[in-house]
């Protein structure tokens, strides 16, 4: 498996790898070296599979001496024409940064990397190196591409010169037209890609946690961390604090009438974290808004289980959000808690048109009054009928939303490509 990241808190990727071990395949990750690390090869031995981590080359500073003189250039031009060059400039950045930064350690990696039956591309950054490798050690091995969202419609591409975008999207199709197989997240991303990138066949992989077992064990870790009194009712968000995640949006709901003794807690990490902190101390929330340390995805089902609600007011910023079914759904599911999302197809598949009955509230994520009335009618529900629905979704998590059911599709589709 290859995968642009230091692998120290996918929990997906962990998950496929485990799950992989498990049905008897001998897994090896190929990633990139930790931040803090020395720039050398790494080997982990990690729950019984490899992690071997590759450093990403040097290349920005002598990068940073090529395009300074078009950008001396620009600065003695008329306002228009630098605007121009600097829209051209991002665009080079962006691509000098695939070129030579993630084809390189593509390449890199793929050098390291062994013989094996199949090569594992994980997301658009991991594709280039899982083909290298192939056509390097082993030109009959099987490829497979993991798509975890549409890449050249996600943040990362978002807001970039079409011309520089236009590149990644034939370099997609092209890497694309020698996979084997393609995994991917929902049945949305699904869809479109079948039809962007021609391939019939998908592996739909959702990112769920593994399924609860035993009764379910609410605790009380946010209210007890935060001091909160036992009866404070809590929202709570979880994963990246990021741009497009809802983040103001699900705070400027807490000013809505009717939610003036809720909580909200964020539990992550990210860009936008200063901002949550600004949230906390502005006094219009009456110190309601809470910014919690992260913890590791193991631990983050118990967290979300001593809340009432799990908001997520994700934006439709770019088509691998709006087509998103994101695994802080499937974590509230497993830890008993109702959700309040964003009404996009994939929430709505799975929130709304549940068999046995609903698994939360949808609204528009753009109002914050929408945001405030669905999350809203979730805690003014009689004890009985929110009981009931924090039923439904832990049991939509014992019976459907589980990894265990979704790495069985994994893995057949393994015992198919590599004859096992």
């Amino acid at each position: 498996m290859f995968v642009r990241n230091d692998m120290t808190v996918d929990a997906r990727i962990l998950k496929e790898a485990a799950s992989l071990r498990d049905a008897g395949h001998a897994v090896t990750i190929m990633a990139i070296t930790r931040p803090d690390a020395p720039r050398e090869i790494e080997r982990d031995l990690r729950d019984g599979f490899d992690i071997v981590r590759v450093p990403l080359p040097r290349w920005r500073h002598w990068w940073r001496w090529f395009r300074l003189p078009s950008r001396l250039w620009s600065m003695l031009k008329s306002r228009s024409i630098h605007a121009r060059e600097g829209e051209r400039m991002d665009g080079l950045d962006w691509l000098a940064m695939w070129r030579f930064g993630t084809l390189g350690w593509a390449r890199a990696a793929a050098m390291e990397a062994g013989i094996a039956d199949v090569y594992h591309g994980h997301d658009l950054t991991g594709l280039p190196a899982a083909l290298f490798a192939r056509r390097l050690h082993n030109p009959g091995a099987k490829l497979v591409y993991d798509s975890h969202e549409l890449y050249v419609d996600s943040a990362a591409t978002v807001g970039r010169p079409p011309w520089a975008v236009n590149w990644l999207i034939r370099r997609e199709r092209e890497w694309s037209s020698e996979v084997d197989a393609l995994v991917t997240v929902s049945d949305g991303l699904a869809d479109l890609l079948r039809k962007r990138l021609g391939i019939e066949t998908i592996t739909v992989v959702h990112n769920c946690p593994p399924r609860p077992t035993g009764p379910l064990e609410r605790t009380n870790l946010v209210r007890d961390t935060l001091g909160l009194p036992d009866d404070a009712r809590v929202v709570i968000y979880t994963g990246g604090l990021r741009a497009g995640r809802g983040v103001e949006e699900l705070a400027r709901a807490m000013l809505e009438p009717g939610l003036e003794a809720v909580h909200l807690a964020f539990l992550g990490f990210g860009p936008l974290a200063g901002d949550v902190e600004a949230i906390e101390a502005d006094p219009r929330y009456g110190g309601r808004v809470h910014l919690l340390q992260p913890v590791s995805p193991l631990e983050v089902v118990s967290w979300v289980s001593s809340t009432d609600v799990a908001g997520m007011a994700i934006q439709a910023t770019n088509r691998s959000y709006e087509l998103s079914t994101p695994n802080k759904m499937f974590e509230a599911f497993a830890a008993g808690v109702p959700v309040a999302g964003s009404d996009f197809p994939g929430f709505r598949t799975i929130v709304r048109d549940n068999p046995e009955g609903p698994l939360g509230e949808l609204f528009d994520p753009t109002s914050p009054a929408s945001i405030g009335a669905a999350i809203r009618r979730i805690l003014e529900l009689p004890r009985a009928e929110y009981d009931a629905m924090a039923s439904r979704a832990r049991s939509a998590a014992i019976e459907r939303w589980n990894w265990e059911t979704e790495s069985a599709k994994l893995v057949a589709l393994y015992g198919r490509l590599a004859g096992a």
